[in-house]
């Protein structure tokens, strides 16, 4: 098969081909791009299986197959809260179908069903689609039967244009009158062009996500109107913040955290955010950067309201705090004592203070 024979002009090697190995030549090349179109097939294939078990709701089965439980009070219809002892996944579901976890307690720990099983069983790509190919016929019947998880299209650069046609609220007669919320601390510093105002008149308290961006915003009015913008997502309210800060207050509500600040009239040190009802575990991950996010020597104060749920929720809070694992941070619960929440309490104060007096008790 001496089909090439290599000669020299001018001391430069080169290859002369022969006629018939030409034709042997374009022979073997036909061979190789048939070769190449296979494997390129192959791979085809091979990716449409591994994007099969991303969109099968492979993730929640396979995990509940190794003992991880729902967690119901912390789930949602967008996202589900699973443990298995001290582990905890948050499981959600994208636009394009595919079932994607993450951990709240390792940044590392996080993406598809692939790599749930990699991290897990410490294994190769091949041996997690021979685990998974296992799990592509019948559910297994032994597993508890799990529910759907819904996807959601947000528009949020339409939130974030509403929120900034909107304008800063230095008064609002609704906060001010039915609320007793002093003009004093709206217009303090700490929360000075945090709270807006809707063409409806409403108080609009802004949410950031974990990008410290703008993600939505709660809506408080008159009659007792509570609601949350359409199409965005909920994260955290937060005052303004200063190096010099030394505590952190979390509330239910934006209110709640104008309130608190009003009883106790601690502006100068303190930090306020709000979570605008039960949270998600999205909402949760970013309290937690807040938290982390305190100098040292910090007080973290959960001002939840006084009923069951404001209990739990100030346990799901210390479990985040424990989390944190700062030695030099210190946590505590403040509920208030003589009504529901923190702005029951402040109508109680103004009729015992002058309109706008600002009761300067620090809390305890």
């Amino acid at each position: 098969m001496n089909y090439v024979r290599h000669i020299s002009i001018t001391g430069i090697w080169v290859a002369e081909v022969t006629m018939s190995g030409l034709a042997n030549l374009l022979t073997w090349r036909s061979v190789l791009a048939a070769l190449l179109a296979a494997m390129l097939t192959w791979r085809g294939h091979m990716d449409e299986e591994l994007d099969r078990f991303k969109q099968l709701d492979l993730l929640r089965q396979y995990a509940a197959s190794i003992g991880y439980a729902i967690d119901p009070r912390e789930s949602s219809s967008n996202s589900i809260v699973m443990r298995r002892d001290h582990d905890k996944i948050i499981i959600s579901r994208k636009l394009d179908g595919h079932y994607t976890y993450w951990s709240p307690r390792d940044d590392e720990d996080h993406g598809t069903v692939i790599d749930f099983v990699q991290r897990r069983k410490g294994c190769s790509l091949g041996e997690v689609r021979k685990e998974l190919r296992a799990w592509l016929g019948e559910p297994r019947s032994a597993l508890p039967t799990l529910p759907a998880i819904s996807t959601t299209v947000k528009d949020v650069e339409a939130v974030r244009r509403r929120y900034a046609a909107m304008l800063v609220a230095d008064r609002h007669s609704y906060l001010e009158e039915e609320r007793c919320i002093p003009v004093q601390v709206l217009q303090h510093p700490r929360f000075a062009g945090r709270i807006k105002i809707d063409r409806y008149g409403a108080a609009v308290f802004p949410h950031v996500g974990a990008d410290a961006k703008i993600c939505g915003y709660e809506l408080k009015n008159r009659g007792g109107f509570t609601g949350f913008a359409s199409n965005s997502r909920k994260g955290l309210f937060l005052s303004n913040i200063f190096a010099e800060d030394a505590r952190l207050v979390v509330t239910e509500s934006g209110i709640d955290a104008l309130s608190y600040a009003a009883l106790f009239g601690d502006l100068q040190m303190t930090r306020y955010a709000s979570i605008g009802g039960k949270p998600t575990p999205v909402q949760l991950t970013i309290v937690r950067a807040a938290m982390l996010d305190m100098p040292g020597g910090s007080e973290i104060v959960a001002a939840t309201d006084a009923d069951e749920a404001g209990r739990q929720l100030t346990e799901g809070m210390r479990e985040i705090f424990n989390d944190c694992a700062r030695a030099d941070l210190t946590f505590r619960r403040d509920e208030p004592v003589g009504g529901k929440d923190w702005n029951e309490l402040l109508q109680r104060q103004a009729r015992r203070y002058a309109p706008g007096r600002l009761n300067t008790a620090r809390p305890s």
